[in-house]
């Protein structure tokens, strides 16, 4: 891989400006300096530094945040998108969300450069539940969760939902689990029962959940042990 590459996506600069610096000479590669972007670099074996500090090549990136409302689930939209919300090092990384939530939902979003990771998480087949918290306008009642057990006929698609859990933890709110990820499928599924969600929040995805510290908007990497169990999952 190209050193001018390899820094931009490690997030030192846009390609432009890590040329620049390699250049001036602020780029060592196994403690020689390196003055050409064209230099070919092994990702796993060569040490690289950049003003003296090593940088350690990634392949993949994966990033949680906190969703607020009012932002898209897109890498581009005429509205702020929840790539808008990253630091700018992260820009040149092709980095995607991993499955929508809704410009109103606010909670755990994946974003990743991993595609075969994040259509894993996607599928039906795989059986990764996702977790939500809803409020809604009306008693939920033990039947709904027999309906949610037996799946949902959406009336739009004609189609009937795969088997899903509703939790209840009040008259007006509730813990729901599904596998799919239709439009709107939360919202969808509890109307159809004549509940109509006023507020919702995914919690989790599979075995990673929304850390409490992270504020609205805001976000953090994965740790390692968090990306295993992903992957495991």
């Amino acid at each position: 891989m190209r050193i001018d590459k390899y820094l931009s996506n490690m997030g030192i600069g846009s390609r432009k400006e890590v040329k620049d610096y390699i250049k001036k000479g602020y780029v060592l590669i196994n403690n020689q300096v390196i003055t050409k972007p064209t230099f070919q670099v092994k990702e796993n074996e060569d040490i690289v530094k950049f003003n003296n500090e090593e940088i350690i090549y990634k392949e993949y990136t994966y990033i949680m945040m906190n969703k607020p409302q009012g932002v898209i689930s897109a890498t581009r939209d005429r509205e702020d998108t929840v790539i808008d919300l990253l630091d700018e090092k992260y820009h040149n990384k092709d980095i995607f969300p991993a499955g929508r939530l809704d410009k109103d939902t606010e909670g755990l979003v994946l974003l990743t450069n991993d595609g075969r990771l994040a259509h894993d998480l996607l599928s039906p087949k795989k059986n990764v539940v996702k977790k939500y918290y809803a409020k809604v306008d009306n008693k939920l009642e033990e039947a709904d969760i027999t309906s949610f057990r037996q799946g949902i006929y959406l009336e739009n698609e004609q189609y009937l939902t795969l088997p899903a859990n509703l939790e209840i933890i009040s008259d007006y709110e509730a813990y729901v689990y599904i596998k799919e990820g239709k439009y709107h499928q939360v919202k969808r599924m509890l109307s159809s029962l004549g509940k109509n969600v006023v507020y919702l929040k995914r919690i989790s995805i599979g075995s990673l959940i929304l850390d409490e510290n992270l504020d609205l908007g805001q976000y953090r990497e994965l740790t390692e042990e968090e990306v295993i169990n992903l992957e495991e999952a």
